[in-house]
């Protein structure tokens, strides 16, 4: 097994493990700022498919600013090993609460609902759908606020990503392998909402198909609510994607309004505060287990599958919903066998570059510790409870609990964090001194530039080149008065200098002093790109088209 560590980190001790990898504590050498590193398991990284989606995880997460979402400082992947270094959450996952109290009081499930919603809102502004929202992927702190993790299954917005998710809480839509959208995470949000106000998932199928019928068709059982958040529930766990809030920002309004109403303008502190003293005190219980030897690490893919809790017998499907019937056994077989899917056009894994590919990414917008990124699309995220839980492939269609796609997120972790205060973009240098191969840029292509402020944005930007040498980014912003032409420079060009990979994604803040409605961003390589570099414009929201 490998004992392959992400350079410039001590590591203490092991948060959790799973089907897929390893959480680990660890401190950042440079500034003695506490991690978490999640490693992506040695029998993974062996599967182009897992490492390709690991990628594209870090990637995303690179691109995601939320005080709501656990955030990425760095992904790092030689030929030796992969991993993400996240900020490490001081809390403990809503399952575990869960698991000491069930159900909660009204108004904790509300704050623990708003503060879920507020992660998915800032992800859905930038076309991104979580797909696997669920109890194991929120972490309560000891102020009562909660932050989400794990975008391991994450898609854009529109795309047909296929069957995939956590039975329990998907949409009716995706057991078709509808397009991904925001009323699925709607929908995943409320499913757990409703167990926080229950103690019991909505629905409990004795196997997958019979769980997709009554995802698809059955009642919604708002009744079993308390009478004030009824509607919500319904709302949220509506069948058709057109029924429920468009995303989670719509619902939040929703929540708020309902919420004020039914108890009080002071309901969000009481829940927030019951919420803090259940975190507290499961933080207190928790075991403080030892560093586990890596070679403990399961070196195959599988979910553990646990007892399904009542089933649901006196509904009958009807019609309709039997035609879902072959969609849900295609599901089964989909969560089942997909594990060993592989990436088109993906290089062996021995072909990976020599040398870590370091970004850099500032999550708090004002620096970051260095970020890395490597060949084709990654996928990854970390957060825990000082457990792991793994969540990759079912390996059978006869139970429902906790099944997900092959992924390869899997622990999730804990511990207080603020943001690292490197500044400027910074690189690694090569690990080898053999002579740099000529390199061609394929493609430059911007991702998730938004305003996040009066005068700030993000973006991210990804480039794609034909081989591991070097090549130099050069990134400049712009402020104007007219839409589709670029307006006058803002501020000093960012550059960086990459190699050792083959695709290089770069998370990029930005202050603006200019007062232009329009911002601009820009990006050129060096070798020149075949596509000429790329850019994109916003209009601000401090500007009114007439």
């Amino acid at each position: 097994m490998s004992t392959w560590a992400v350079p410039g980190y001590a590591e203490s001790r092991e948060l959790g493990s799973g089907a897929s990898g390893r959480v680990a504590l660890a401190v950042h050498e440079g500034t003695g700022l506490p991690v978490a590193v999640k490693y992506l398991s040695e029998s993974l990284r062996t599967r182009p498919g897992f490492v390709r989606e690991f990628r594209a995880e870090a990637r995303l997460l690179g691109g995601l600013r939320s005080a709501h979402v656990a955030g990425l400082y760095e992904y790092v992947e030689s030929p030796d090993g992969a991993a993400i270094v996240m900020e490490l959450v001081d809390g403990v996952s809503l399952r575990t609460l869960l698991g000491r109290e069930a159900p909660l009081a009204p108004e904790a499930a509300l704050v623990l609902l708003k503060g879920s919603l507020l992660g998915l809102a800032d992800a859905h502004r930038i076309g991104v759908v979580h797909r696997d929202y669920k109890p194991e992927n929120v972490l309560v702190r000891p102020d009562g606020t909660s932050k989400l993790v794990d975008f391991g299954i994450a898609a854009a917005d529109g795309t047909t990503a296929g069957i995939a998710g956590t039975p329990s809480y998907m949409a009716p839509e995706q057991w078709t392998g509808a397009p991904a959208s925001p009323a699925a995470d709607v929908y995943a949000a409320t499913a757990t909402f409703f167990e926080c106000l229950t103690g019991r998932k909505p629905y409990t199928g004795e196997n997958l198909a019979e769980l997709a019928l009554q995802h698809v068709d059955g009642p919604i059982p708002a009744d079993e609510a308390p009478e004030p958040v009824r509607a919500l529930v319904r709302r949220g766990l509506a069948k058709a994607p057109g029924q429920r809030p468009a995303d989670a920002e719509d619902f939040v309004a929703e929540l708020e309004a309902t919420a004020g109403g039914a108890y009080g303008p002071d309901w969000e502190e009481r829940g927030r505060g019951r919420l803090a003293a259940l975190a507290a005190l499961s933080l207190l219980l928790l075991p403080h287990s030892p560093v586990k030897p890596r070679d403990s690490v399961t070196d195959t893919a599988r979910t553990v599958l646990g007892r399904t809790p009542d089933v649901l017998r006196a509904w009958r499907p009807g019609g309709r919903s039997l035609l879902v019937s072959a969609a849900a056994i295609v599901a089964a077989l989909l969560l089942t066998y997909g594990i060993d899917r592989q990436a088109p056009g993906f290089g062996a894994p021995g072909q990976a570059a020599q040398a870590l590919a370091t970004t850099s990414a500032r999550p708090d917008g004002t620096g970051g510790l260095p970020v890395t990124a490597d060949p084709d699309s990654p996928t990854p995220s970390a957060s825990s409870s000082h457990s792991a839980v793994p969540t990759v492939s079912a390996s059978a269609a006869t139970s429902t609990d906790d099944i997900t796609t092959p992924t390869p997120s899997s622990a999730s972790t804990t511990a207080s964090v603020a943001p690292p205060t490197t500044s400027a973009p910074t690189t690694t240098a090569p690990t080898t001194t053999s002579p740099s191969p000529e390199v061609g840029v394929k493609s430059v292509v911007f991702g998730g530039f938004r305003q996040t402020g009066t005068a700030t944005a993000t973006a991210s930007v990804t480039v794609t080149t034909d081989g591991t040498g070097p090549v130099d980014i050069t990134v400049t912003w712009s402020t104007g008065d007219t839409s589709g032409q670029a307006g006058a420079q803002d501020g000093a060009a960012d550059s960086y200098r990459r190699s050792g990979s083959t695709e290089y994604t770069i998370a990029l803040d930005q202050t603006f002093q200019g007062a232009g409605c329009y911002w601009g961003v820009r990006a050129g390589t060096q070798p020149v790109s075949a596509d000429g570099g790329a850019s994109q414009q916003l209009l601000t929201r401090r500007c009114t088209l007439r």
